[in-house]
This record gives C-alpha cells, sequence and structure tokens, in this order.
C-alpha cells in the first residue's frame, strides 16, 4: 500500500518536474546564445514588430477602458467621503504599479504568446525545427532567442502607452464626465506619481514579458502530437504564462513597492 502511494505521488509529479527542468534548460541555452554571433538582428525586429506593433490596438483599447473604469468606481467611493480631488492619484498609481504591467502582460500572451506556441509547435510537428538541426542552424538561437529578446523589450513599451493611455481616459471620465477640477486631477497626479512607481512598473513588464516569451517558446518548442499537440501548447502557453504572471505579480510587488 505504502510503495503504491510512492508510486502514485512519483507519477504525479514527474511531468511537472521534467518540465520545469526542460524550461530551465531552455533558458540557460536562451541566455548562453543571447551574446553569440550571429546576431539575427532583422528577425528579432520581425518578431518586435509581431509581439509589439501588431498588439497596440488591443492595448490601447484596454488601458483606456481600464482607466476609465477605475476613475469612474474610485469617483464612487470618494465621493462617499468628500475626496473626489484624489481620483488623478488613484489611477496614476493603479495603473504604473500594478494594472499597466498586469493587463498588458496578460493581454500580449493571450495574442502573441499564443501564436508564438502554435507557430513553434506547428514547426515541430512538421519536422521543420529538426531540418533546422540537419543544416547546422541551431533552433535557439534561429527560433526562441529573437522571440524571447522582443517579448523582453516590447512589453515594457507597451506597458509605457498603457499607462499614459490609462491616465488619458481617467482624465476624460474624471474631468469632462464627472466635472472634477482638471487642475485637480493633473496636480494629484503630479504631487502623488514618484518615478520609483514608474520604473518599478517597467521593471515588472520586463520579467513578465521574458516569462511568457520564454514559456510559450517552450510549449512550441516541445510540441508532441500532431495538430491535436499544437493545440494543447498553444492552450498550455496561454494558461501557464498567465498563471505565471498573476503568481510572480505578488512577489515582485513585495520586493520592489516596500
Amino acid at each position: 500500500m505504502f510503495v503504491k502511494l510512492i508510486e502514485y505521488i512519483g507519477a504525479v509529479i514527474e511531468v511537472p518536474i521534467e518540465g520545469l527542468g526542460r524550461l530551465m534548460l531552455l533558458l540557460a541555452s536562451v541566455l548562453k546564445w543571447i551574446f553569440r554571433p550571429p546576431f539575427e538582428i532583422r528577425n528579432i525586429f520581425r518578431q518586435m514588430l509581431e509581439l509589439g506593433v501588431k498588439s497596440l490596438p488591443v492595448v490601447l483599447i484596454t488601458a483606456i477602458f481600464t482607466g476609465m473604469v477605475l476613475a469612474l468606481q474610485s469617483y464612487t467611493g470618494f465621493k462617499r467621503f468628500g475626496a473626489e480631488g484624489l481620483v488623478g492619484s488613484v489611477v496614476a498609481l493603479s495603473m504604473t504599479r500594478e494594472l499597466g504591467p498586469v493587463l498588458t502582460a496578460l493581454i500580449v500572451t493571450g495574442r502573441a504568446g499564443a501564436a508564438i506556441a502554435a507557430e513553434l509547435g506547428t514547426m515541430r510537428v512538421t519536422e521543420q525545427i529538426d531540418a533546422l538541426e540537419t543544416l547546422a542552424t541551431n533552433p535557439v538561437k534561429y527560433l526562441v532567442v529573437p522571440r524571447f529578446l522582443s517579448g523582453t523589450i516590447m512589453l515594457p513599451a507597451l506597458t509605457v502607452v498603457t499607462d499614459i493611455v490609462g491616465i488619458i481616459g481617467g482624465y476624460f471620465v474624471t474631468v469632462i464626465l464627472l466635472g472634477v477640477s482638471s487642475k485637480s486631477y493633473l496636480r494629484t497626479t503630479w504631487d502623488y506619481l514618484e518615478t520609483e512607481d514608474i520604473y518599478n512598473g517597467l521593471i515588472k513588464a520586463c520579467f513578465f514579458g521574458a516569462a511568457f516569451s520564454l514559456i510559450s517558446c517552450y510549449k512550441g518548442f516541445y510540441t508532441k502530437g500532431g495538430a491535436e499537440g499544437v493545440g494543447h501548447a498553444t492552450t498550455g502557453a496561454v494558461v501557464l504564462s498567465s498563471m505565471t504572471i498573476l503568481i510572480s505579480d505578488y512577489f515582485l510587488s513585495a520586493w520592489l513597492f516596500k
């Protein structure tokens, strides 16, 4: 009975531990090849276009309505205490410290992370990655490194856009629709928002970008089982990346915003 229990526990934890080991090995390989020539500059810019620029419309829509909803809810609560003038500071701090990096990461993960996993998964099941190895081309260097760098670079850039647009959306609701003084909104935003809030939010975005791009590449790179496996890899990439972003957000917040 005891032996069967141990076997059952081992079978349950074997898969995630094996997956974590492969992920760490992939990360080590990526870090090794980042600094080795040849540098795939054109491929990196192509991935920056796919991950960053083409994600901009959905990021803009998410940012402006997040800022508007946050301002509306904050105004409703603060009005009970006569503190409507503090809405600007709440919107600015919430967007730069928390909502900007997290929402941007989740949105880009749903769009670009799924695309990365599907693309690499399709290449794996159709043996295109094996063909690269046959042609003496390192697949990690050619396929994973550009996507990893693009995610790490573009997510902070998109987060800056999210922060700005979210604050503008909050301004529109607070000042234009609800009639709060424009000077009050801008003054509280300027007085309470510190550069440390912005920088720490961008550090979080950098980590989220590296995490989702690495996980998406890992899921696609080790896809098995044909078309069905590609579907599982795509779903797994989005779910695992989203969970990683949300869990790590707490620890990064506890570390950065002491």
